[in-house]
C-alpha cells in the first residue's frame, strides 16, 4: 500500500499542471443560519429569504465555531466567470472536505447533492467533492454559489473528525481539479478501503488460525484487532446506514473497548505474559463502557468518549511497555522492530489528535490516518510468516523426532533380541552343565565301576572307550575353552599311542608354542575327526607308517593325516564320503565353518586335510 501512495504523490507532484492563475482559491464566505421568516419553507435558502449573514473564514470547523449546531448552514461565495470557461474545458468546484453532507446551488439552481440531507444523513466526511458547473448556468459576469451543509452537534459525536464543517473552496478548470480530487480520494477513500479489506481478510484468517492453535492465542487477538479496525472504517463503504446517527456513533465508540481488549491481550500474549486479572477485567470493561455511554445519553457522548479514550490509551501504552520490557529481557537487542512500530503508531496518533484540535486536515493528517492500518497489515503478514516458519520448523522437528523414535525403537528391539538370546544362551548353558554333571556323576560312575570290576577284557575295554567318549562329550557340554598347545598334546598322546598299539609307526609334527585358544566345541569336533581318521587307518588302511602334521597358516588351523596304506578301494566308485565314517568327518568340519578333504588311490595311501578357521573356532558356541 505504501508504494501505491508514494506513486500517487509522485504523479501528482511531477505531472503537468495548468498555471495557478487558472484556479480560484476561496477562503472566505458569507454564512446565513438561524431562524427563517414564518412563511418560509424549512429548506428555503436563507439568503433568498433575507436572513442575516456574516463573513467567516474557510475552512469553517463547526467544532470550534458552532459546536452545538446540526445545520443546515448556508455558505455563499461569488466569483466571476473566467475566460477559460468559454472553451471546451468545463468549470468545476472542488471541495476538499465537507462534513457531513452538502448541496450546491449555482445561481439559484441546484447542480449537486451529496446524498441524503435529512436524518439519517449521508456521511461524506472523508469523500472529497468535485462538482461540475454547467456552462449553461454560468452568467457572463458575477456568479453566486450557495452551499447548504448539514452535520451533527459535537456533543453527539465520538470524534471531532466527524464534526460538521466546510473546507476552503477551489473553482477552476475541471481537468486541473480532477488531479487534486483523485489524489485526495485515493488518500481518504481508496487506500483506506483497500487497507480495510486487507485487514478484514488477514484478520479473519489469523483469528481462525489462533483459535485453532490455542498455544498461539496472540494470533487470535491480533486477528480480532484487525477485524475491529476494519469494521470501524466500514463507514468508507457504507456512507448511508439504515440506522440513526446516535446508534452509529454509540457502536463506533463502544467498539473502542473491544479494540483495546484485543490490543492489550495481543501485546501481552505475544510477549509470553498472561495475567489472570487482566483476563477478567478487560471483558468486564467491554460491558461497562457501553453501559456508561447509555447512562450518559447522546448529549454527553463526546465527553464520555474523550474520557474513555484516555483510559483505553493508557491501558494500551502500559501493555506496550510490558511487551517491550519482556522482549528486551528475553531477547536482548531484538525488541527494536516492535518498539519502532509502536513509536510510529504513537506519532501517527499524535498527528491525528493535533489535526482534530486545530480543525485542519493537511496532507500529513491524511497520511497519519493510513499509518495504523498499514502497519497492522505489515505486522499481520510478518506474524503469518513467523507462524509458517514455526510450523515448518515444527514439522521438521516432528520428522526428526519420529526418526529418533524409530531409531530408539529399533535399538530397543535389538537390545531385547540380544537379551533374549543371552537369556536363552544362559538357560542352555545351565542345562548343558546340568546334563554334563548328571552324565559325569551317574553314567561316568557306572562305567568306571564296570572298568574295574568286569572280568571280561572286551567288556572292560568297551567300557573304558565309552568312558573316554563320555568325558569328551561332558567337556564339550561344559563349554570351557582349551589352549591349542594343550589340545595338541592330548591329540598327540592319543593318536601316537593308538597307532603304536596297532603296530603302526606314528610321526607327529606340530609347533611348540601356540597362544591360541580353542572353544570347547572346536576341541571336541576336532578330537572326533582325528579319532575317526586314526580308527580308519588302524582298521582299513593296512599301513605301516602314519604322519600327522599340525600348523597354523593364514588364520587357519590345519591338520594333515597321511598314511602309506592300500588306499580306498575302487568299489566305492570314487565317492570317498560313503564309507569309513568320512561323511561324519566332513559334517563335523562343516559345523566349524571349515572343511575336510580326503585324497586317496589304490596303492598310494590316503591323505586327510582338515582346515578350521581359527576365528570361527575361537568364537564357536558349545553345541552337542
Amino acid at each position: 500500500m505504501l508504494p501505491v501512495l508514494l506513486t500517487l504523490l509522485a504523479l501528482w507532484l511531477a505531472g503537468p499542471r495548468p498555471a495557478a492563475a487558472q484556479a480560484l482559491h476561496i477562503d472566505r464566505a458569507q454564512v446565513a443560519e438561524g431562524a427563517l421568516p414564518a412563511n418560509a419553507h424549512p429548506d428555503a435558502n436563507p439568503f433568498a429569504a433575507g436572513a442575516v449573514s456574516r463573513t467567516v473564514d474557510l475552512p469553517d470547523t463547526w467544532a470550534r465555531t458552532r459546536p452545538a449546531s446540526a445545520g443546515p448552514v448556508w455558505y455563499r461565495v461569488q466569483f466571476d466567470t473566467p475566460p477559460a470557461a468559454a472553451g471546451d474545458d468545463l468549470l468545476a468546484l472542488y471541495v476538499a472536505q465537507v462534513c457531513t453532507n452538502l448541496e450546491v446551488l449555482l445561481n439559484g439552481q441546484r447542480v449537486h447533492s451529496g446524498g441524503r440531507m435529512a436524518p439519517p444523513l449521508t456521511n461524506n466526511c472523508n469523500h472529497p467533492q468535485l462538482v461540475t458547473l454547467p456552462t449553461a448556468l454560468l452568467a457572463p459576469g458575477t456568479n453566486t454559489l450557495d452551499l447548504r451543509v448539514v452535520g451533527h452537534p459535537l456533543a453527539e459525536l465520538g470524534s471531532r473528525a466527524r464534526a460538521g464543517g466546510l473546507s476552503a473552496l477551489t473553482i477552476g478548470p475541471q481537468s486541473q481539479l480532477l488531479r487534486r480530487h483523485a489524489l485526495r480520494h485515493a488518500l481518504q477513500v481508496t487506500l483506506p478501503q483497500a487497507l480495510g479489506a486487507t485487514l478484514l481478510l488477514t484478520g479473519g484468517y489469523m483469528f481462525v488460525l489462533g483459535f485453532m492453535h490455542r498455544r498461539e492465542s496472540h494470533l487470535a487477538y491480533f486477528g480480532a484487532l484487525s477485524v475491529g479496525w476494519a469494521l470501524i472504517d466500514a463507514r468508507l463503504w457504507l456512507r448511508t446506514l439504515p440506522m440513526t446517527h446516535t446508534v452509529v456513533e454509540f457502536l463506533q465508540v463502544a467498539m473502542l473497548a473491544f479494540l483495546t481488549l484485543a490490543a492489550v491481550q495481543f501485546l501481552l500474549r505475544s510477549a509470553g505474559r498472561r495475567v489472570q486479572l487482566v483476563d477478567r477485567l478487560l471483558p468486564l470493561q467491554c460491558a461497562l463502557m457501553p453501559l456508561t455511554l447509555v447512562l450518559a445519553g447522546p448529549a454527553r457522548l463526546h465527553m464520555m468518549a474523550g474520557v474513555w479514550s484516555v483510559l483505553l490509551g493508557l491501558q494500551v501504552a502500559a501493555a506496550a511497555a510490558v511487551h517491550l520490557r519482556t522482549q528486551q529481557r528475553q531477547r536482548p537487542g531484538k525488541a527494536w522492530p516492535m518498539a519502532l512500530l509502536l513509536g510510529t503508531l504513537a506519532l501517527a496518533g499524535l498527528v491525528e489528535f493535533l489535526a482534530q484540535q486545530q480543525g485542519l486536515r493537511p496532507l500529513a493528517a491524511h497520511v497519519a490516518q493510513l499509518v495504523p492500518p498499514l502497519l497492522l497489515v505489515g505486522l499481520g503478514l510478518r506474524l503469518v510468516q513467523q507462524h509458517g516458519r514455526a510450523l515448518q520448523e515444527a514439522e521438521l522437528g516432528k520428522a526428526h523426532l519420529e526418526q529418533r523414535v524409530r531409531e530408539a525403537t529399533a535399538e530397543i528391539e535389538r537390545n531385547f533380541r540380544q537379551l533374549s538370546e543371552l537369556r536363552v544362551e544362559q538357560i542352555t548353558e545351565r542345562e548343558r552343565k546340568r546334563i554334563a554333571a548328571d552324565l559325569h556323576d551317574d553314567l561316568g560312575a557306572k562305567l568306571l565301576t564296570i572298568v574295574h570290576t568286569s572280568e571280561s577284557e572286551r567288556i572292560s575295554t568297551l567300557a573304558r572307550e565309552a568312558l573316554e567318549e563320555m568325558r569328551l562329550s561332558v567337556r564339550g557340554l561344559t563349554g570351557r575353552p582349551v589352549r591349542l598347545a594343550d589340545a595338541l598334546g592330548d591329540w598327540r598322546a592319543e593318536v601316537v599311542n593308538r597307532l603304536a598299539q596297532a603296530g603302526i609307526e606314528g610321526e607327529w609334527s606340530a609347533p611348540d608354542e601356540l597362544p591360541q585358544t580353542l572353544s570347547a566345541r572346536a576341541f571336541v569336533q576336532t578330537t572326533r575327526i582325528l579319532r575317526e581318521a586314526t580308527s580308519n587307518i588302524i582298521k582299513h588302511s593296512g599301513a605301516s607308517h602314519c604322519s600327522v602334521t599340525c600348523r597354523v597358516a593364514d588364520g587357519d588351523f590345519q591338520v594333515i593325516v597321511q598314511d602309506n596304506g592300500d588306499g580306498i578301494p575302487l568299489e566305492l566308485d570314487g565317492r570317498l564320503d560313503r564309507g569309513h565314517g568320512m561323511a561324519s568327518m566332513k559334517h563335523r568340519a562343516k559345523q566349524l565353518q571349515g572343511q575336510c578333504l580326503v585324497e586317496s588311490g589304490p596303492g598310494y595311501g590316503t591323505v586327510i586335510r582338515l582346515t578350521v578357521p581359527l576365528d570361527r573356532a575361537l568364537a564357536a558356541a558349545p553345541q552337542t
